[in-house]
């Protein structure tokens, strides 16, 4: 088996999980390791990373979520400086407009608990009542809203596609190897994963696996004979033209139903979050146009009057990896089979949370342990004790 190739790590999906990492194992200089990227479609046409909302928050409740999007926020603000390659500078076209997340009576204590704790890490928030939501924002109807939390920096929404090519034109630059094939099995002893084999017929040696397959992480998975709850979830975006003005600065609003809606150039996207079957086939992103006049467009136009009369100009559908267990991300080694790292279960906060995560792998990869942020509270001994661990009012 002289002829076969051997990698240190061989990162298996190169959207922006797979290519942050990457970008973050090559620019460290204490990682001189060999990297493979496995992607296949190089295209990304159908990744959650090119079909997102292409939006991130710092409103979360867990402090590790709350500081991981911190994280990303700083990246994508400083990302010109990061990823530029051979004076070619990746522009990202960050809108921080912020979010306003607003909520109904019963969930107000709860945003007022996670408002305090996003503060108390050093978000900059605004909790407002819907007397200062309407002063701020006259275009709002705030008629059955309790309390909004409005995001005053780091907020808002950016180029997904932009990321994840700055990522990998930067990884690619600094040495990372990227190939187009599909990952068809895995070869496990015991503990440990030895070896990769591919739909070409090529079988690579390897150190560390990463799954970061997205919504088919769990079929990776299985190919070694483990297991994690991720399942495909269907998500349909919409966007649509308004005839009137709106607003000059409008930022992301989460109503109480649920609907999320942004400006998108001179358009809006609206969303809901995804459909409740979870057996939706990978290959299935037909959009359910009947979900926008049954379920998004009537609350809507009651939150905000001037959404009446729109038209929808364009939609899609994506996919969440969702984790069943507690929709959040499962990172890190598994616990019998130290060399194999999971990257899956995003729930919707893939793209947003890529810097931290992406960091955080290279760094476990390198030195054996998190060294910036320690993002062991959404590692896999929550899912092999099945001990969730949950957001409150997770969108």
């Amino acid at each position: 088996m002289s002829d076969i190739k051997s990698y240190d790590v061989v990162i298996i999906g190169g959207a922006v999980i797979g290519s942050a990492t990457a970008y973050f194992l090559a620019a460290n200089p204490d990682f001189n390791g060999s990297v493979l990227v496995i992607e296949r479609d190089p295209t990304y046409a159908k990744s959650a990373t090119a079909l997102s909302s292409s939006s991130i928050r710092h409103q979360f409740s867990n402090e590790i979520n709350i500081k991981i999007s911190q994280y990303g926020s700083e990246f994508i603000k400083s990302f010109n400086d990061y990823c530029a390659v051979d004076g070619d500078v990746p522009e990202l076209g960050f809108q921080e407009n912020g979010y306003l997340y607003m909520v109904s009576e019963k969930d107000r204590a709860i945003l007022t608990e996670n408002y305090q704790q996003q503060v108390a890490l050093g978000s900059e928030m605004a909790l407002l009542t819907p007397e200062q939501i309407e002063q701020r924002f006259p275009w709002i109807n705030a008629q059955g809203v309790a309390a909004g939390c409005l995001g005053l920096s780091g907020e808002g929404w950016f180029d997904s596609f932009g990321l994840l090519q700055g990522f990998r034109k930067k990884a690619r630059s600094l040495g990372v190897t990227y190939i187009h094939d599909e990952v068809v099995g895995l070869t496990r002893n015991d503990d440990k994963i030895e070896r990769v084999h591919l739909a070409s017929g090529e079988v690579i040696n390897c150190g560390y696996v990463l799954n970061a397959a997205g919504t088919r992480a769990s079929k990776v998975c299985e190919m070694a004979d483990l297991s994690i709850p991720v399942v495909p979830r269907k998500r349909c975006i919409f966007v649509f033209d308004c005839r009137e003005k709106v607003a000059d600065k409008m930022p992301a609003i989460i109503d109480p139903t649920g609907i999320f809606c942004r400006p998108e150039g001179r358009y809006f996207l609206s969303t809901l979050e995804p459909t409740p079957d979870p057996d939706v086939d990978f290959n299935d992103f037909d959009v359910i146009h009947s979900e926008f006049e049954e379920r998004i467009w009537l609350p809507l136009a009651e939150r905000v009057p001037a959404f009446e009369a729109i038209k929808v100009v364009n939609s899609w559908a994506g996919h969440y990896d969702y984790n069943t267990l507690d929709h959040n991300a499962i990172i890190g080694p598994h616990t019998h089979v130290k060399n194999f790292l999971f990257a899956n279960g995003y729930s919707g906060h893939g793209l947003q949370q890529s810097p931290a995560v992406g960091r955080g792998l290279a760094e476990l990869i390198t030195y054996g342990e998190y060294r910036s942020l320690d993002l062991s509270p959404l590692g896999y001994e929550r899912i092999a004790t099945q001990t969730p661990f949950l957001e409150k009012l997770i969108i």
